[in-house]
């Protein structure tokens, strides 16, 4: 489990003030901006950090457990997790664990070993720790190039979000992955009826317009692919009606007489 008081460099008993200021002075030399590529892995965890110590109800949970599960130095909580091979809670708290510890190999490997998808992290976690833990497992399967399990990770993240905000101005960088996801990688890594099936869902997340343009055009282009005509046409003016700007258009626009 991570020290966040230690990561920010400040003592356990630090004020709501110098937590705030450790962190911005760590935030400036750490940010991708100011240092180059590289350093979102260590800002990702400073902000974790910040936002649960800067918020006093999450705080004192996070002391609690971190107590708890750490700082009793005869307690060994990895070991205790792994002997309990059939307790999904104990798996779950595991992979987040491994996750924790920058051992991500493991964190899969347990993952998979549990069903991987079908292993819902949701069901064992509380919901803090099964968001950040979905999240941090998604930017590794993308790693490795498992992207249909990265889509279905990140649309879970972001209808939770939508539900109740946790990852709050931190959702814009979960919303961008996603996004580009879908735009760069997703249509090589499924077949059609399963790309389909994703854009469906993206449209369901409820995205600006033009996102959702863009999203039923590939719908429309990937139904004609399959000869699906008129559900192609349908589907295009419906893109045209969100868009009437729509980009790469012509050319399906003259395929489907529209």
């Amino acid at each position: 489990m991570e020290n966040y008081y230690s990561l920010l460099g400040v003592k356990q008993d630090a004020s709501p003030d110098e937590i705030k200021k450790a962190f911005r002075n760590l935030a400036k030399k750490s940010h991708p901006d100011v240092v180059g590529k590289g350093t979102e892995n260590r800002m990702r965890k400073l902000l974790t950090a910040y936002e649960v110590l800067s918020d006093p109800a999450r705080r004192e949970k996070y002391d609690i457990a971190y107590i708890r599960f750490v700082k009793q130095s005869t307690f060994d909580y990895r070991t205790f997790l792994k002997e309990k091979t059939d307790d999904p809670f104990s798996q779950a708290k595991l992979i987040f664990y491994y996750f924790l510890h920058l051992e991500d190999d493991d964190a899969i490997e347990v993952w998979r070993n549990q069903g991987g998808l079908d292993f819902r992290l949701e069901k064992y976690l509380d919901r803090e720790d099964w968001m950040d833990c979905a999240f941090i497992l998604a930017e590794e399967l993308e790693k490795r190039g498992e992207i249909f399990e990265t889509f279905c990770l990140l649309t879970s993240l972001v209808r939770e979000e939508r539900k109740k905000p946790y990852f709050k101005h931190f959702m814009t960088e979960v919303e961008t992955f996603l996004k580009e996801l879908v735009r760069l990688r997703l249509r090589h890594a499924v077949d059609d009826e399963t790309y389909i099936e994703c854009l469906e869902e993206m449209l369901a997340l409820k995205f600006s317009s033009k996102d959702e343009a863009r999203w039923m055009r590939s719908i429309a282009e990937t139904l004609f692919k399959m000869g699906e005509f008129h559900g192609a046409q349908t589907v295009f003016k419906d893109a045209l009606n969100k868009d009437p700007a729509l980009p790469n258009a012509a050319g399906l626009r003259k395929k489907l007489k529209v």
